[in-house]
């Protein structure tokens, strides 16, 4: 018998069970997130009001990752985990009560908003980092292609969200989604996975120290350990550079859709669900086939310069030549994505993957946040096409200069046997 054959397979009882609760939650939350952007949108009449709801939402994703990070390297990941979700099922339960007696009140919204915004950026960090001690060994990348096709997937709810916020109101919207978030807990709390980091951990811990020392030493020594690992270094800020373009293509792309065509909200929305199909149709390709170790970091780096300069073009191109480039950016994107998540998270220690996780999210959503703001500077002097363009062929430059250059370093992380 191989070796191959000695191997146990992806699909165990834990494996199974933190799939089946992150699908009935993910697709809970995508339904009623959308339909609360509109009901906001429909109550306030005003963008300045919508911008403070999305702000009130982001705002603890800039600082909670860090700290939560650390602190998830010393306890029970999976008890956070099903903690949260119990607590966004309340959460959302006793929303979904209020809004059906007709009372609403916007100030009182955006605190509840800024709730879930915290508790969606610790249970991020506390999923991100729990989620790899339940892949069996050898089968990160056909973990992370299924964790990726379920994230692609969960978008076609947004049309759904938006018929049945039309048909029904929000509120039953928010009671299923704290009943979809229940039921994922209760699976979640079955999971039987030992967390032998938590043990490893308590050698480090310094004597006498708070609570808070013992957390603010562990963030210092969580970015000491990524200036050591220069190939980790290598990759966030990348994706630090990533964020910022992505997120003033987020800024300036429908906009222009909306201006350039007659019902361009819907030319937008089929491109870019030509993106999801690439993205759904390469995750099942990835689960099946795996790419070979040794080519990884290649594959990775031409993909990076590839898609950024597609979307820095693509704009320029007729709809139909628009909707083949999503479709090749959504393949490449879902390569590059199994590609460093499995590389990432095999690669950190698991007493390090809060730290790491935390910061790496707190790196993109600083990233995403300041090029929002960029794209709506830049807006008022230049056009939607040329300021993507810029920034594109910019994001192109950094992969060269900066996944490019750290070749050895990168590659001794995307390369590994995992």
């Amino acid at each position: 018998m191989t070796n191959q054959e000695n191997k146990p397979g992806l699909w165990t009882r834990d494996f199974s069970i933190i799939t089946i609760g992150t699908v009935v939650s993910m697709f809970g939350n995508a339904m009623s997130g959308f339909a609360m952007s509109l009901m906001v949108l429909d109550i306030s009449k005003s963008t300045l009001l919508y911008a403070v709801y999305i702000a009130m939402y982001t705002i603890p994703q800039l600082i909670t990752p860090l700290f939560s990070g650390a602190v998830l390297d010393r306890y029970s990941r999976k008890r956070t985990i099903y903690t949260l979700d119990f607590l966004s099922a309340g959460l959302y339960l006793i929303m979904a009560g209020v809004l059906a007696t007709g009372w609403f009140s916007f100030p009182v919204f955006a605190a509840y908003c800024f709730v879930l915004g915290t508790i969606e950026s610790i249970y991020m960090v506390a999923y991100e980092s729990f989620y790899p001690l339940l892949i069996t060994e050898g089968n990160f990348q056909k973990a992370y292609s299924i964790a990726s096709t379920l994230e692609t997937t969960s978008a076609v709810m947004v049309p759904v969200s938006a018929f049945l916020y039309r048909k029904i109101g929000l509120a039953p919207l928010l009671a299923a989604n704290a009943v979809c978030f229940f039921a994922a807990a209760v699976m979640e709390t079955q999971i039987q996975a030992e967390e032998k980091y938590i043990e490893k951990q308590k050698s480090t811990e310094l004597v006498g120290a708070t609570r808070l020392q013992q957390t603010l030493a562990d963030v210092r020594e969580g970015f000491a350990y990524l200036r050591g690992e220069a190939g980790l270094l290598a990759v966030a800020v990348y994706f630090g550079v990533l964020a910022i373009t992505g997120g003033v293509s987020a800024v300036v792309t429908l906009p222009y859709f909306k201006n350039t065509f007659a019902n361009g909200e819907y030319i937008y929305m089929c491109v870019w669900g030509c993106a999801l199909a690439g993205r759904a149709i390469g995750g099942g390709v990835h689960y099946k086939t795996v790419i070979p170790a040794e080519k990884r970091y290649s594959i990775a780096l031409a993909i990076y310069i590839f898609n950024a300069l597609s979307e820095g073009f693509y704009l320029f191109f007729p709809v139909p030549a628009m909707m083949t480039l999503c479709f090749l950016m959504g393949l490449g994107g879902v390569t590059t994505y199994t590609i460093r998540v499995s590389a990432t998270q095999s690669y950190v220690p698991d007493e390090k993957k809060g730290r790491f996780n935390g910061a790496f999210n707190m790196i993109s959503t600083v990233g995403a946040l300041l090029g929002e703001l960029l794209a709506g500077l830049w807006s008022q002097a230049i056009g939607e096409r040329t300021i993507l363009m810029i920034v594109m062929i910019a994001c192109a430059a950094s992969a060269l200069l900066i996944i490019g250059r750290g070749r050895e370093a990168v590659m001794q992380v995307y390369n590994r046997t995992q």
